[in-house]
């Protein structure tokens, strides 16, 4: 009793010792002692260079204590400040662009100022994901030496990264990561290095090492290093040093380095205590290395990639600690072994995108760990059995898509895991819709596209609808209607494109992100649809290629968030409703093929984030409006072809500077082409391209903006190779006046079409510095002259139409020219291949008997210049001769008008003399 009575004070006197213990680092909320005056001052400072568009540092006041702002904190008993975290809120994957643009535009900024320095007792600095425009790292941090901890990772500093941050001999954590952002830091070496002997992380991803031959040596003096992020970094080609001290590294990325020259890593196959190792998009060639098998420690191996060009080797199947293996875009080839089923720790494994082939061995299901299979983009074929699954209880992602994949399941079978995502994409599935599908109430993700489906969908799919923030049956058969989608996951994607749903627009929830319901057969007005009481929260709205009918509705006010509208193909009549100018962040709108009468509202002028304007194929008319060059600065495609638009082509126009495509064909345009059209800089050099203005992402999911162009004299879609196509068609107008010299100036320029207008004078002699143009066709027109020299010099010219016009002489000598067909160049006076006309010697076409004569079928040659010259002679004599003769009042007045000017000539005559 007396010893359970001991111990029972023995453990009060431990909690009240407890108790009584000052806790030396507390955040700002601490009601003890205050922060320093001076402190509090210096932070002021610091705080009034900087720019603070959210006011995040709106506690930052005098009246307060420092120790209570946020992402101050401080030392409990000393008040000194001991950590600054203002690292800025990182948006996760599911983000759009929209979230991600608003959320650049909140950021820190501005600059630094020194008065940091007076925070003696800082050991933690946290700045990163902000964004400082490329303002160099502020040399006085080198000058802080009580800093253990320091990140700047994200946060758009630029330049070169100040050697005094080698002072810092306390540094425990350095981040620096600037990785997939415009600024850039670089070094030029890395001595500074040498001087964190007590460094444990280091993360320079991103930074420029290209100039650092000693990166190697240095990092090798880092004796205490735990992990090493060297990447995307530029290194430069070193020969390995075999007496490495890094015993203590366990995480190492040397990912997107050494370009396709693969250097030699044997070093890091002695690194015995590595864990994790990022080997991905290094060069590497030949099979697998199996040296790999010395790292007995290893658990996450990333080798994607690299160009192994071989099969998956057999030791790597036996590789058994490892718990992730992501051999991704590793142009892997061959059968996966049945050994396979030896990786039983193996929780995530990604094959995707190679072109391995055969059918999956049955020893996938002895992956009993397994929550992440990616084997999508191969090769695979055959038969996948329910049995293969049987022991994949912990399986939360698989993901199968473009496979040639049969899934042969009973249609009561309910599978033994809970899939939070489902792709599968291409397999057979159908005819029937997947019973299985019904007990997978924890799936957010699923793509059963292009999977043979020709089914209704059942009303226990529709009413799981609900819980998926990504759904995609599209390229199917699947029939019936579509009933409302009462959306309760914010911010979801549907996509329900190119299958046989009939009926009426279904009514959607306010916040549904993206609804793809184009190649339908959907008959219905819009204004059901669109016209809510409710602010929608879509973002992205195709109804393209469906039956839809009557006016567009002037009830855009309440779909403020689109970005992406296409209505493209389908039977709208009526005008532009002016509404569209309320959408601010429209950047796509597809509106071609209709009915659409009138002409361009004018309040699109508002929709200035506008990237894409495609109205071809429909009956408007006017004058292209001088607002689309002045507001739409932002335009990457103008498509306004077969309508009815007249008038000249507005010079404003040329100041669209990210202008890659133009097309003004099968329109009334009358006046001469524009000198300033030599003005889009877009169109400068063919590599110049705007990829992002023409992809939209969407958890994750990106969506390809598209265009009908006629190039190489064919109608052609552009989707994903949108963004590098450079086009201008001004083709069947009344266009008149000569070429522009200055077009030449578009030396990314890939098609120019002209034809089919009242152009004269000579083709431009300069076209040859259009050195990317791969389509020239000017046909139908009045050119004359010689075609220049200089065009034999485009070298990517494959589609060439010059017929039709007055050119004269000799074609020029080049093996390109000769290539094309002789009917590029008929309805001319040319000669030399490839037409059969020869040309005398000095280049011009001889004058023959039968020149410009004519068969009239009956094998006699006529020469229609001289039958229409008669009969034109004719013509006008008889206009004068015929009236003389019928009429004797004409005839009167003809000779009283001979006598009079015979008078007044006798008497000018006399006077003269």
């Amino acid at each position: 009793m007396q010893r359970s009575m001991g111990t029972i004070i023995m453990l009060l006197l431990g909690f009240f010792t407890l108790a009584t213990i000052n806790i030396t680092f507390t955040s700002g909320s601490s009601d003890n002692i205050g922060c320093i005056e001076s402190e509090k001052q210096a932070l002021l400072m610091f705080k009034q260079h900087l720019v603070d568009p959210a006011n995040r540092l709106a506690s930052w006041i005098h009246d307060e204590d420092c120790c209570r702002w946020d992402g101050v904190f401080c030392d409990n008993v000393t008040g000194h400040v001991l950590q600054l975290q203002l690292r800025h809120p990182t948006l996760d994957v599911e983000a759009t662009d929209f979230e991600y643009s608003a959320n650049e535009r909140i950021k820190l900024g501005g600059k630094i100022n020194n008065a940091l320095l007076n925070l003696k007792h800082l050991s933690y600095l946290d700045l990163s994901n902000n964004n400082f425009e490329g303002n160099e790292i502020p040399r006085f941090f080198g000058s802080m030496g009580s800093l253990r901890y320091l990140n700047l990772s994200h946060s758009e500093f630029g330049g070169l990264i100040p050697s005094q941050l080698g002072n810092l001999s306390n540094l425990q954590y350095l981040n620096l990561n600037c990785r997939g952002y415009s600024e850039k830091l670089f070094v030029e070496n890395l001595q500074w290095l040498g001087g964190l002997s007590q460094l444990k992380h280091l993360d320079l991803n991103g930074v420029d090492l290209s100039e650092a031959s000693d990166w190697l040596h240095m990092v090798t003096t880092l004796h205490s290093l735990e992990e090493l992020h060297l990447s995307f970094c530029q290194i430069p080609l070193v020969s390995p040093n075999l007496n490495l001290n890094l015993s203590s590294l366990v995480i190492l990325d040397l990912s997107s380095n050494f370009g396709r020259y693969s250097s030699n890593l044997s070093w890091v196959y002695s690194l015995k205590t590595l864990v994790s190792l990022d080997l991905g998009d290094t060069g590497l060639k030949g099979p697998i290395p199996h040296d790999l098998s010395n790292l007995t420690s290893l658990r996450y191996l990333d080798l994607s990639g690299n160009s192994f060009s071989s099969s998956i080797p057999d030791w790597l199947y036996g590789f058994s600690p490892l718990e992730s293996l992501c051999l991704s875009d590793a142009t892997l080839h061959g059968k996966i072994s049945s050994a396979i089923g030896n990786m039983t720790s193996v929780i995530n494994l990604d094959l995707s995108n190679n072109k391995l082939s055969g059918n999956l061995p049955k020893s996938f299901g002895q992956l009993k760990n397994l929550e992440i299979l990616d084997i999508s983009h191969n090769l695979f074929e055959g038969d996948v059995y329910e049995i293969q699954f049987t022991n994949l209880t912990n399986l939360r992602h698989f993901h199968g898509s473009r496979n040639s994949l049969n899934l042969q399941v009973n249609p009561n079978w309910i599978p033994p895991f809970q899939l939070e995502s489902i792709r599968l994409g291409s397999w057979n599935l159908g005819p029937k819709f997947p019973p299985w599908l019904h007990s997978k109430t924890q799936v957010k993700v699923l793509d059963i596209s292009d999977s043979g489906i020709s089914d209704s969908i059942p009303s226990w799919f529709w009413q799981m609808s609900s819980q998926f923030y990504y759904l995609n049956i599209s390229h199917n058969q699947i029939l019936g209607q579509i009933p409302a989608i009462p959306v309760i996951y914010p911010r979801a994607i549907f996509d329900f494109n190119s299958n046989s749903f009939k009926g009426l627009l279904p009514r959607i929830s306010f916040n549904l992100m993206a609804l793809d319901l184009s190649n339908n057969y959907l008959s219905d007005s819009l204004s059901n649809f669109l016209c809510m009481n409710e602010t929608m929260n879509l973002e992205a709205l195709n109804l393209g290629g469906n039956r839809l009918f009557g006016e567009i509705p002037n009830c855009w006010m309440k779909w403020q968030y689109l970005s992406i509208i296409v209505l493209s193909t389908n039977n709208f009549t009526g005008f532009l409703p002016p509404s569209l100018g309320a959408l601010r962040f429209l950047q796509t709108l597809h509106l071609a093929n209709n009915r659409l009468l009138g002409e361009l509202t004018p309040q699109l002028k508002n929709c200035q984030q506008l990237r894409t304007l495609d109205l071809h194929g429909n009956e408007l008319k006017g004058q292209i409006p001088a607002l689309l060059g002045l507001s739409l600065q932002n335009l990457i495609i103008l498509s306004v072809a077969s309508n009815k638009f007249h008038g000249s082509i507005p010079n404003e126009l040329c100041a669209l500077r990210s202008l890659q495509v133009l097309d003004l064909s099968h329109n009334n345009l009358s006046g001469y082409i524009p000198k300033c059209i030599g003005n889009f800089s877009a169109m400068f050099k063919r590599d110049d391209s705007i990829l992002k203005g023409l992809t939209f992402t969407y958890y994750g999911v990106m969506f390809f903006d598209y265009i009908y162009l006629v190039m190489k004299g064919k109608k052609v879609e552009y989707s994903r190779t949108l963004s590098f196509v450079k086009c201008i068609d001004l083709s069947d107008n009344n266009l008149h006046g000569g070429t522009p010299d200055e077009i030449t100036r578009l030396q990314g320029l890939q098609s120019l079409n002209l034809s089919h207008n009242h152009l004269i004078g000579s083709i431009p002699g300069s076209i040859g510095a259009m050195e990317s143009v791969e389509s020239i066709d000017f046909s139908m027109n009045q050119l004359f002259g010689s075609i220049p020299q200089s065009i034999s010099n485009l070298t990517f010219l494959s589609y060439l139409n010059l017929s039709n016009n007055n050119l004269i002489g000799r074609i020029p000598s080049s093996t390109q020219l000769h290539g094309f067909d002789a009917s590029s160049f008929t309805g001319n006076r040319l000669c030399g291949p490839p037409i059969t006309q020869n040309c005398s010697v000095n280049g011009e076409i001889p004058i023959t008997r039968n020149e410009g004569k004519k068969d009239d079928g009956n094998g006699l040659q006529v020469d229609w210049f001289y039958v229409m010259m008669a009969i034109g002679f004719a013509a006008g004599f008889g206009a004068v001769l015929v009236p003389l003769m019928l009429s004797r009042w004409w005839r009167w007045l003809y000779f009283q008008f001979l006598d009079q000017m015979w008078t007044r000539l006798v008497l000018l005559y006399a006077k003269a003399t």
